[in-house]
């Protein structure tokens, strides 16, 4: 992958070792810190409440999940973004969330939190270690740029499919997204973002009257441990988390130019993931999609100065978490086409940037788009997801198609 000097940070050194938050604080990095939050919010929050349901339980219960999983994310991301001085966004482990509701009613809350901390326990241990790593040296460069672009590929489609249900929000927001973009880029995200919700109001008479203030009082689960939990839940639970959320989550950072090792990370997450399992909250792990807005230059020009998205992000995580039950309220008043068009849009630099990553691997190019395909087909076996799939079936290529060559 070719990169000039000045897209090209290691951490720590990706800022100044004196440099002041404040001094680096932008409004673009904000932002993008915030939509990143919204994102997450409206979508995979989503598969959380299905979890919940599933599970039959209350909606003080889901509240505290939500504070829990928000808390997680919020301590982690801040916490590693000062510290690496990188744009690190943390989240909770949807592919993980997926797996409880196919487990639910049969597993109880209290199995379910020590298979949480049984995971969490485990994943620490990868972490320290550094068996996450010396994986992550393996997968060339142009393959982990091609599974990115795969995973982002079909949330920009996303954007487009949505004036099929809701054309004028759609249109409307995809032309000011235009202007903005060629206007006042820095600050483009924002200003479509506020747009959209004016939109969204006015076109789909979306309304956000019913939205109270109300603080989460977060409420604890004693755990349970059986054989029958730790084989369902807590392993899988770790292969899901590393294979969908910190895979491609290390990628996006390496294809930004943040050579971060995933060690600290990893050691951060699970530390945070066992101190919220208890009131509820699953896994907490590097984000992968939402993790593209705030490493890219929508965020900062300056890439020594976009760890401010992650501090952001983290500190609007905490918001939501303090005040889970009007967060949930807000951001599900506004209609899905509305995420949907601010997800694809928002991540178009990041889709180009690993699309161009994708094809200036001259020495296994092919393979790249190999992986490319196979990530953007959404395919799953075995149980693992298509960014695991993506990565496989791309080294294979690499080996069979590019033996010899020099890589890219």
């Amino acid at each position: 992958m070719r990169r000039t000097d000045s897209d090209t940070v290691t951490a720590p050194q990706g800022a100044a070792a004196g440099s002041s938050l404040f001094r680096d604080l932008s409004l673009s990095a904000v932002t993008a810190g915030f939509v990143a939050v919204l994102i997450s919010y409206s979508g995979p929050l989503a598969i959380f409440f299905q979890a919940g349901a599933a599970a039959d339980i209350s909606p003080e219960m889901m509240t505290s999940w939500v504070w829990a999983i928000s808390l997680g994310a919020a301590v982690s991301g801040i916490v590693l973004s000062l510290w690496l001085r990188v744009p690190v966004v943390t989240a909770w482990s949807a592919p993980g969330t997926a797996l409880l509701i196919t487990l639910f009613p049969e597993l109880s809350l209290g199995e379910a939190v020590g298979a949480y901390l049984t995971a969490a326990v485990l994943m620490l241990i990868i972490g320290v270690t550094g068996s996450f790593d010396r994986l992550m040296a393996l997968i060339p460069s142009g393959v982990a740029a091609g599974m990115m672009a795969g995973i982002l590929f079909q949330f920009g489609l996303g954007a487009f499919a949505a004036i099929e249900t809701s054309p004028w929000l759609a249109v409307g927001m995809l032309l000011a997204y235009l202007v903005f973009k060629r206007l006042a880029p820095r600050y483009c995200l924002i200003l479509l973002l506020i747009t959209g919700v004016v939109l969204a109001v006015v076109l789909e008479g979306a309304s956000l009257g019913g939205v109270g203030v109300h603080l989460a009082i977060p409420r604890f689960i004693a755990p349970e441990w059986t054989i029958t939990s730790t084989l369902s839940l807590a392993l899988p639970l770790v292969v899901v988390s590393l294979t969908g959320q910190f895979l491609p989550g290390m990628a996006i950072l390496h294809a930004a130019g943040y050579h971060t090792r995933a060690r600290p990370i990893l050691t951060v997450a699970s530390l945070t993931s066992f101190a919220t399992a208890c009131f509820g909250g699953i896994t907490t792990v590097i984000a992968a999609i939402t993790a593209a807005l705030c490493t890219g230059k929508d965020a900062h020009q300056d890439p020594g100065r976009r760890y401010v998205a992650g501090v952001a992000n983290g500190v609007f995580y905490l918001v939501g978490g303090l005040f889970a039950g009007t967060i949930v309220a807000l951001f599900t008043s506004l209609p899905g086409a509305f995420v949907a068009v601010l997800a694809g849009l928002a991540l178009i630099g990041a889709i180009t940037s690993n699309l161009a990553a994708m094809i200036a691997a001259e020495g296994h190019r092919e393979a790249s788009v190999i992986a490319f395909m196979v990530t953007a087909s959404g395919m799953s076996l075995f149980g693992l997801g298509a960014a695991f799939w993506g990565v496989v079936i791309g080294m294979l290529a690499v080996r069979l198609l590019h033996a010899g060559r020099a890589a890219a």
